[in-house]
């Protein structure tokens, strides 16, 4: 083809184009002006779920494991029944808000170790044991120094409960009681550095979400501290549908149920998916903006369904009988039930959701 062919065409071109968009009325350029190539500007939902879900969620996590550390010396100042049952209902209230933040397994509480120290399951008798019945002083030191599965939560839970029956506080040793404070003095040191992480004061990662795409050296744009949010939606989803409800449902082994010790597995997993919750609608104690605002700007639909999903999965989970380790065998409907719902809700993080913050432009 020669040149002035191409010209010709060209011009053409330019000319057929002129009278299709002189042909179209006001009304359809504007539209297609607002709806083609407009960024979404993410800087307030980044900045409440920095701050209103997860700076107030490790805000509550540190208050409470303090009021449950007051609790643990109150017990081993004056070891009776009473004392014991408050202990045990601290340790529930400071589950709740860990578990919500599980959520967003990610930054400080991942790159310095807090999550295993504070988590780790299922714990083993033996080891646990084995460090009673050591000469070792147990101190907070030492406490601080043992294996992951030595201390935090579920170590204090063994502590505390017995399998769903009343420990009477007159059982309780010496030696389980300097164990109890040492661990939950542990506990609570790790949840104030979990909360200056994130804090103003502190070294204050919220600053690194809140300022992402602008001089954020974590996250470059936008688009990449919430594809963080997703992803940390879609690893507890895919966590609790096929780790903490399958995997003890599939082995029939109630060693490997989460909070076993206090009955607490049921609750737990619904604070696992409120967490989602709480990022999706960009609340916690208060209301912000949440990635529910992003997507229902893009699919109203899509966002409906899985609002819905997620309190269905929610309901699902409290559906099974208590206690969890009983229905694994015994109410398998229920359990399987749970899993499936859960995965949904996994499956159109990932499938959806995820794919969607991909394709769009943030500012």
């Amino acid at each position: 083809m020669k040149l002035y062919k191409v010209w010709i065409c060209f011009c053409c071109l330019l000319l057929t184009s002129a009278f299709v968009v002189g042909c179209g009325s006001d009304d359809e350029t504007d539209e297609s002006d607002d709806t083609q190539g407009a960024a979404f500007d993410a800087s307030t939902m980044l900045n409440d779920f920095a701050n209103t879900v997860v700076l107030a969620t490790y805000t509550a996590l540190d208050n409470k494991a303090g009021e449950l550390l007051t609790a643990v010396k109150a017990l081993e100042a004056d070891t009776s029944q009473a004392n014991l049952e408050k202990a045990q209902l601290a340790w529930t209230a400071t589950r709740t808000p860990w578990e919500q933040s599980e959520a967003f397994l990610f930054g400080p509480v991942d790159t310095q170790g807090l999550d295993p120290a504070l988590d780790s399951w299922p714990v083993d008798h033996v080891n646990l044991q084995s460090v009673l019945d050591s000469r070792d002083a147990l101190t907070v030191d030492f406490v601080s120094g043992l294996e992951d599965t030595q201390k935090g939560f579920h170590t204090i839970e063994f502590l505390l409960f017995r399998e769903g029956d009343q420990r009477k506080a007159s059982d309780i040793t010496e030696r389980e009681l300097e164990y109890l404070v040492s661990t939950t003095e542990d506990l609570k040191a790790s949840t104030a550095q979990l909360r200056l992480a994130w804090a103003p004061e502190g070294e204050n990662f919220s600053s690194a979400v809140a300022q992402a795409g602008t001089g954020s050296v974590v996250y470059p744009s936008q688009n990449s501290a919430v594809q963080e949010m997703v992803n940390g939606m879609i690893t507890i989803a895919d966590e609790v549908a096929n780790g903490k409800i399958s995997d003890p449902y599939n082995e029939s082994d109630t060693t490997l149920v989460e909070s076993q010790f206090s009955f607490n597995s049921i609750a737990d997993f619904q604070d696992n998916i409120r967490g989602i919750q709480n990022v999706y609608m960009g609340k916690f104690t208060n209301d912000g903006q949440g990635l529910n605002e992003f997507v229902n700007s893009q699919n109203p639909d899509l966002d409906a369904r899985f609002q819905q999903e997620v309190q269905a999965a929610i309901d699902a989970i409290g559906a099974i009988p208590d206690p969890f380790r009983d229905s694994i065998t015994t109410n398998r409907g229920a359990v399987q039930a749970a899993i499936d719902a859960v995965s949904t809700v996994q499956q159109t993080l990932e499938q959806d959701i995820l794919p969607l913050v991909n394709e769009s432009e943030f500012n």
